[in-house]
């Protein structure tokens, strides 16, 4: 037996290890799960709708008053809510999985809900129960999670989170 101890170089002369599979850190975990869980719910919303599931529309007011608001929407409106709530969810998925397009993702999420919100801020006023109460501040906070998604998708890009 050899009594020759195994050294590593960068440990010893205080230069960097080579890079290699970081470690993925706690927050990006919970950051991404919450991502999830907020986004998945924009999705239900989403298929919810589009599916004109009345049940669910009812727990808002007359089903159809809000159908048919969704209804005029325009094409363009339409195709930015679909962008805003599946670029979201799969921004999310990307941020699980450590993958750079995660932040693709959530700009084009945030996008499609310019769009999304344009119409419904520019055109027609919608239905007063898509106003009122706690949904007159939904908009706002969706905005907010999104372009608070997309900052830290972002920053864990420049910080070799993401590959």
């Amino acid at each position: 037996m050899s009594d020759t101890v195994l050294h590593d170089p960068g440990i010893s002369t205080g230069q960097a290890r080579p890079a290699g599979p970081r470690r993925t850190p706690w927050h990006l975990w919970a950051v991404g799960i919450v991502a999830l869980l907020w986004n998945g719910f924009g999705a239900v919303d989403y298929l919810m709708t589009r599916t004109r599931n009345e049940a669910y529309l009812g727990q808002m007011g007359d089903p159809q008053v809000i159908l048919n608001y969704i209804d005029a929407f325009p094409t363009w409106a339409s195709i930015g809510w679909g962008l805003a709530v599946w670029g979201a969810v799969a921004g999310s998925l990307l941020l699980l999985l450590r993958s750079r397009h995660a932040v693709t993702a959530f700009a084009l999420s945030l996008m499609g809900m310019a769009l999304s919100f344009g119409w419904q801020y520019l055109g027609p006023p919608p239905p007063p129960v898509m106003t009122e109460g706690p949904n007159a501040v939904m908009p706002i906070l969706i905005a907010v999670a999104a372009v608070l998604f997309l900052a830290y998708a972002g920053r864990a890009l420049t910080r070799g989170l993401l590959r």
